[in-house]
């Protein structure tokens, strides 16, 4: 019984896959062009979804762009020159991963503004102290009568 579960794990282990949206119909005979086509697609971003890549979406946009990166390769360009015509129609947005450019300079810079300028702001904003050693205390010092009460009542306090 034992080793029927482990064998059973083990197979639904194995034919669990990633998930894909490429379909057999858009692959490319040659594998080593399909390596290529898969691994352009899987840095580009769906148009529609945007937070999902070509290769993984189902929008009919990303099966497009997945058969025009393939199409491309077929034709001989390698991979930069596939990249760079789909920057060039459809601009930096589509890079899953965008390169750090004088016109992405803020994309990349922003996170660090923000968390500069809220540790900035923080520290701008914490509770001053009001009260320095130099200054009086803010009680008086007891007098020698009230000291004198005060052990009275702390003797009869003890005495209890």
């Amino acid at each position: 019984m034992k080793h029927f579960l482990l064998a059973l794990m083990l197979g639904l282990g194995l034919g669990i896959t990633p998930a894909s949206a490429v379909q057999p119909d858009e692959m490319l005979d040659d594998p080593a062009l399909e390596s290529r086509a898969r691994e352009i697609s899987s840095g580009l971003r769906c148009l529609v979804c945007q937070n999902q890549s070509i290769d993984d979406s189902d929008a009919e946009i990303a099966r497009d762009l997945r058969i025009l990166v393939r199409d491309r390769l077929k034709e001989g360009e390698s991979d930069e020159e596939v990249v760079d015509y789909i920057v060039s129609r459809y601009g930096q947005f589509v890079l899953l991963k965008p390169v750090f450019s004088p016109t992405t300079v803020l994309l990349w810079a922003t996170p660090l503004l923000v968390l500069v300028g809220g540790g900035a702001f923080l520290f701008l904003r914490r509770p001053r102290r009001t009260v320095t050693a130099s200054e009086e205390p803010l009680a008086a010092p007891l007098t020698a009568e009230e000291e004198a009460r005060l052990n009275g009542v702390l003797s009869e306090d003890r005495e209890r």
